[in-house]
């Protein structure tokens, strides 16, 4: 049977022509789409791995994943305060009192970068120094790792540690006291 024209448009009644494809303009793609399957899935993985932003190229195509993240909630600690805890509280003020001496002191051995501060070379290893120890002038004190590369930091002077400012994996500012030795 022939194709049936009204108005200039042409309409197949031919049961086995594919049907057209739905233009960009249209205002809703098909569900079943390539496309809307891609980003739904990659939304699965967002929820079920717990990342904020998934991106994928393939074949030229480009496509991000991402879902509002508040980070306010991770850089505001909050502080709850209860009577009991009213000798505890007097206490911790002197705390930061002393390491900023300690920090202030002639002995100090500051961070020469901004990085990750480790006390010991590996984990579950003894630390390089300790408080109360004897080190010598180029003696390793701790490692700073920064951009994946690890940094001894070698005692400036000869002298006895009398105090270690810092954890093991603490992040680090570049001139940060680390450690004072006298």
């Amino acid at each position: 049977m022939p194709p049936r024209t009204t108005s200039g448009t042409t309409l197949n009644e031919e049961p086995n022509m594919p049907a057209k494809k739905p233009s960009k303009t249209s205002a809703s793609p098909a569900p079943t789409s390539p496309e809307l399957s891609l980003i739904s899935s990659l939304a699965d993985i967002l929820n079920n791995t717990g990342l904020s932003e998934i991106e994928l190229e393939q074949k030229g195509v480009r496509v991000r994943v991402s879902k509002g993240v508040a980070a306010v909630a991770h850089a505001m600690p909050q502080v709850v305060h209860a009577p009991a805890a009213a000798p505890a509280a007097a206490a911790a003020p002197a705390a930061p009192a002393t390491a900023a001496a300690a920090a202030d002191s002639p002995g100090a051995v500051k961070s020469p970068m901004v990085g990750t501060a480790y006390l010991a070379a590996a984990p579950g290893a003894a630390p390089f120094v300790t408080v109360g120890a004897q080190v010598k002038q180029g003696q390793t004190l701790l490692i700073i790792e920064a951009m994946k590369t690890m940094n001894q930091i070698p005692a400036p002077k000869s002298g006895t540690v009398t105090s270690i400012l810092v954890e093991n994996g603490q992040p680090v500012e570049f001139g940060e006291a680390l450690m004072v030795i006298e």
